[in-house]
This record gives C-alpha cells, sequence and structure tokens, in this order.
C-alpha cells in the first residue's frame, strides 16, 4: 500500500494545501490498495476531495457526496441556523428546494426532529444523492424544476422553503475554483446575469406554497442581497437579511 509521506509529498505538489488532513480522510475512507491508489489519483487530477472520500462534513452530520453532485459549503450551516432559529418545530413542512445533496433538509430534520421534509432537484444524480441523506428523516425527494414536482397537497402549508439557489452570475463562474467549475454541475452554480434569475423564480412561486408566516430562505453575496430582498417584496413576503462575518455567509428570509 502505498505510504502516508508519499500520498501526502504527492497531493502538497500537486497544490493541495491541507495535505495531511486530505491524506487521513482518503486513507481512511479506501478499503484497499488499489482503491486508495485510485482516489489519490483522482483528487490529483482535481476532484474535490468530498468527491473522492464519499461525504462533506455539514452541521455535524457526514452528508453522502457522489461525483457530479454539488458539494455543500460550510457558509450555508448558517442558512440552516436561519431555519431552525427562526422557530421550526416538530410536525412543520420543511420543503428543500434546489436541494443538491440535500444536505440543507437532513440538517434542519436533523435539528428539529418530527418535520416533514420534502426535497426537490432538477439533477437526477443530485436526486439519487439526496434520497441517501434524508433517508434518516424519512424525507422524500422529487425530480423536476422547482415547485413542478412536488405534491400539490403541500401548497399553502410549506413552513419552511429552504432554496440554496444557484446564485453565481454567468460571467464570474468562470473564475471559480477549478473543483467547482470543472467537477459541480452548471446548473447549480450559474445563476443567470446577476446571479439572481432562480432566486426570482423561486420568490415569485413562494406564496403559493407557503402557510401564512411560512418563511422563504435562500442564500445570497452581501452584493446582492439588497436586490434579493426586494425581489421578496415584490412579491408579497417580509424581507429580513442576516449575516455572519466569519463564515461569510449572507440569507435572505422572506416571510408571507
Amino acid at each position: 500500500m502505498m505510504q502516508d509521506g508519499k500520498i501526502v509529498e504527492r497531493l502538497r505538489a500537486a497544490g493541495c494545501v491541507f495535505a495531511e488532513d486530505e491524506a487521513r480522510l482518503i486513507i481512511g475512507a479506501a478499503r484497499g490498495a488499489a482503491e486508495l491508489s485510485a482516489m489519490v489519483d483522482r483528487r490529483l487530477a482535481g476532484l474535490p476531495l468530498e468527491q473522492v472520500v464519499g461525504w462533506a462534513a455539514f452541521s455535524g452530520l457526514r452528508i453522502v457526496v457522489e461525483p457530479g453532485v454539488f458539494v455543500p459549503r460550510r457558509r450555508t450551516e448558517f442558512l440552516v441556523r436561519q431555519a431552525v432559529t427562526g422557530g421550526a418545530a416538530a410536525g412543520d413542512v420543511v420543503v428543500d428546494l434546489c436541494c443538491g445533496s440535500g444536505a440543507v433538509g437532513a440538517a434542519i430534520a436533523a435539528a428539529v426532529p418530527g418535520v416533514e421534509l420534502h426535497a426537490a432537484d432538477i439533477d437526477p444524480a443530485a436526486v439519487r444523492c439526496a434520497r441517501r441523506n434524508v433517508a434518516a428523516a424519512a424525507g422524500r425527494v422529487y425530480q423536476g424544476d422547482l415547485y413542478a414536482p412536488l405534491p400539490p397537497r403541500l401548497r399553502g402549508t410549506v413552513a419552511v422553503l429552504a432554496a440554496n439557489v444557484p446564485y453565481v452570475p454567468s460571467r464570474e463562474v468562470g473564475l471559480l475554483p477549478a473543483e467547482a467549475r470543472d467537477h459541480e454541475p452548471l446548473v447549480a452554480l450559474d445563476g443567470g446575469a446577476d446571479g439572481l434569475d432562480v432566486l426570482r423564480r423561486v420568490a415569485a412561486g413562494a406564496g403559493e406554497w407557503l402557510a401564512p408566516g411560512g418563511r422563504l430562505l435562500v442564500e445570497t453575496t452581501e452584493r446582492q442581497a439588497a436586490r434579493a430582498a426586494t425581489v421578496f417584496a415584490r412579491h408579497g413576503l417580509t424581507a429580513r437579511t442576516a449575516a455572519d462575518e466569519d463564515g461569510n455567509a449572507t440569507v435572505v428570509t422572506g416571510t408571507r
């Protein structure tokens, strides 16, 4: 089997800043010498570490992440905290829209046992992955564009609508780190000309799905937050912006 030091050396030469930590995680995930060698090669080829080892740490959970699926960012834990501290309770209907791996929905359900969890994504690979991650909460995952695949009975019942929409402006996608740009689906990154195209569509439909007092939560950048709040207000939602400077996270919440 490849020696630990050799793996660290190869990872460091490839530009992995935390080569020792990455080597430890890869070695811990490998089930034999052949798999270890293949995993190291995939990391050296630029695959995100989470896709190489098969999981990402998120809100105290191990979230399954398959190749080609958007890797949940640690800053998005702030969105989860905003959803939970805003009053989510057992029995609430929670929807994780643009769910990717299902990390947000799984984390909310873990923090608030007893919610009724639903999730949706347009990407079939993400849907397969999300089904594994929300299984512990008996969550249901649907494939389709935004609200289209959700059960009609959820209209007017959703207490928490968490939508980690793509919000990178199209012209800036090429500036993303290669790990994201080359190995994550474009549909999970590209938010259109100003990064808010999908957010606008989500806000436009939210009133039909939210219960009275229900909340829509989205992640944006600091510079997009004011425009996002205006979009929410235009669709009848009372908007509030919260920021976590340490985590470089901004969340806009719209309440029906």
